[in-house]
């Protein structure tokens, strides 16, 4: 009878794992092709695409801040129809300062929130922390998301699409080389489950999908992929630790529901979204000393 159980639960549980890799891959595709294909088939497409990407991570994290109300939205809107959508209807209209206005604000919140992982304080504490978060975290960063694509004057979508490649590679390697040899925990007080050694496999297997990523693309130099590989890997990790600290400072295992297996959209872009603001700088002054 005993071993008849044992058999029973050993047989469920395989099930589930397997019920579990099956939905967390189907999402996967379907998330990834959804991204790329908005990303190939015109700038309209992926602006509605990361639009509604960026309404639904702002819920979510907005229920991770304990932010009520619909003011967040409007902010989300305002600056992606100001530095996105005006722009590319009007090209005639020079909006360099004011986007580099942006950029310089978006990365002292970014600066802010680096130093807050390390304290062991709440954050945000109050509202006017909320919606600077709002503002400089979560809208800028779907800006520049946008305006990646456009940072050298001309829409190259594999700029964009080489960078998500670059952050699942991070992402997928890090776990893996974390699961089989992490020993030194990275941050154990925000992501017990992260490694040292996880960080640096994702950071060198990066940089090998780097060279790829420039022989496939043929559009940045095989030393601007590689600059870009380290900038995803290193500060798309801080970023993936800052939301891992507003979810455990909200008690909950993700953003959202949306995803099954994975989560959320928001535990799906953290790191990017983290990254696109220095990604877009790198760019720019790359573009400017060429």
């Amino acid at each position: 009878m005993e071993v008849a159980q044992k058999t029973y639960i050993c047989c469920y549980w395989k099930t589930s794992r397997m019920k579990e890799f099956l939905t967390r891959s189907l999402t996967g595709l379907i998330f990834v092709t959804l991204l790329i294909a908005s990303v190939y088939y015109s700038q309209p497409a992926i602006f509605t695409v990361f639009t509604v990407f960026g309404l639904l991570c702002m819920y979510e994290f907005s229920k991770l801040i304990y932010l009520k109300g619909v003011i967040q939205y409007f902010i989300l809107l305002v600056v992606l129809s100001v530095f996105v959508f005006w722009k590319q209807l009007q090209p005639e209209v020079k909006l360099e300062e004011a986007t580099l206005i942006l950029l310089v604000f978006s990365m002292f919140v970014s600066l802010f929130l680096i130093r807050d992982l390390f304290s062991k304080k709440i954050i945000p504490q109050t509202e006017f922390k909320k919606y600077l978060l709002v503002t400089f975290y979560m809208s800028s960063s779907f800006a520049f998301l946008l305006l990646i694509p456009n940072a050298t004057d001309n829409y190259e979508p594999y700029i964009i699409l080489g960078s998500f490649i670059l952050v699942w590679v991070n992402d997928s390697f890090a776990y893996l080389t974390g699961k089989n040899f992490g020993k030194q925990k990275l941050f154990s007080r925000i992501s017990p489950k992260k490694t040292v050694e996880g960080f640096l496999g994702g950071v060198f297997f990066s940089c090998i999908a780097s060279y790829f990523i420039f022989k496939f693309t043929e559009t940045l130099s095989f030393t601007s992929w590689l600059i870009l590989a380290i900038i995803i890997s290193s500060i798309g990790t801080i970023g993936d630790l800052i939301q891992s600290k507003f979810k455990r400072q909200a008690n909950v295992k993700d953003s959202g529901s949306i995803m099954p297996g994975h989560g959320g959209i928001f535990d799906r872009l953290d790191s990017m979204l983290f990254s696109a603001p220095f990604i877009y700088l790198f760019l720019k002054i790359l573009h400017y000393v060429s």
